[in-house]
């Protein structure tokens, strides 16, 4: 069995993996941003309508004030409007989704080794703390380029335009605005459980290693005479 103290690390590691699980399973189900632009028909300067989109991961929700000539509401699925707008931003969005599931992945992953970790006292590999290292890590970076593609995706592609033409052809959209919401900064805290993770297992892996090098200092530092014998 293993010690108490490497119990309590590697259970207080499962349950920052935990966490950061439920926070990102609980962001993926929120608003994440919302657009907003001024609207004005074909062959018209004056701007005289709205167009407001709720982006979620998988549903949005988009309310039209005189854009172009009358107003409207209404939900949409987000994959297959993209669709109908370019690959880019298909092609983004679905990247989002994918990191997103691929962090959980890991996230499980790390949790499972660390929960064989707290008992069972296998060897220093991949079930080890190297595999909460590696899977805790991932689990970070890859959460970090989904808060990057995200965000690219909202605020410096023109996919909200794209989309409202793709519905409404004779519409002249501009002056775009977007807001990030509860669910794109729910997911910041999670590289932050990621590496909280991981120094709980160093601070033990490296007090592990120091109590093993002073164990072998009295062998090391003996008189070679005495070795002899």
């Amino acid at each position: 069995m293993p010690s108490l103290k490497k119990i309590l690390h590697f259970m207080l590691s499962a349950q920052f993996n935990a966490i950061s699980v439920g926070v990102m399973g609980f962001a993926m189900s929120r608003r994440w941003a919302t657009t907003t632009m001024e609207c004005t028909r074909i062959g018209s300067d004056f701007t005289n309508g709205t167009a407001d989109i709720s982006w979620t991961l998988f549903d949005g929700y988009l309310v039209r004030e005189y854009c172009p000539s009358f107003g409207g509401e209404g939900d949409f699925e987000v994959l297959p409007a993209l669709v109908e707008t370019g690959v880019t931003f298909v092609a983004l969005h679905g990247m989002v989704l994918c990191l997103l599931a691929l962090c959980l992945l890991f996230s499980a992953c790390s949790i499972l080794v660390s929960l064989y970790n707290s008992v069972s006292n296998p060897y220093e590999t991949y079930m080890g703390p190297v595999g909460v290292y590696v899977c805790s890590s991932l689990s970070a970076c890859l959460s970090v380029l989904v808060l990057i593609i995200y965000a690219v995706n909202i605020l410096v592609t023109n996919m909200a335009e794209e989309l409202i033409k793709s519905m409404h052809e004779d519409a002249i959209l501009r002056n775009k605005s977007s807001e990030m919401k509860l669910g794109y900064y729910l997911i910041i805290v999670c590289p932050v459980l990621y590496l909280s993770a991981i120094v709980v297992i160093y601070l033990y892996d490296h007090a592990a290693y120091t109590q093993r090098r002073e164990q072998q200092r009295p062998t090391e530092d003996a008189p070679k005479e005495i070795m002899m014998y």
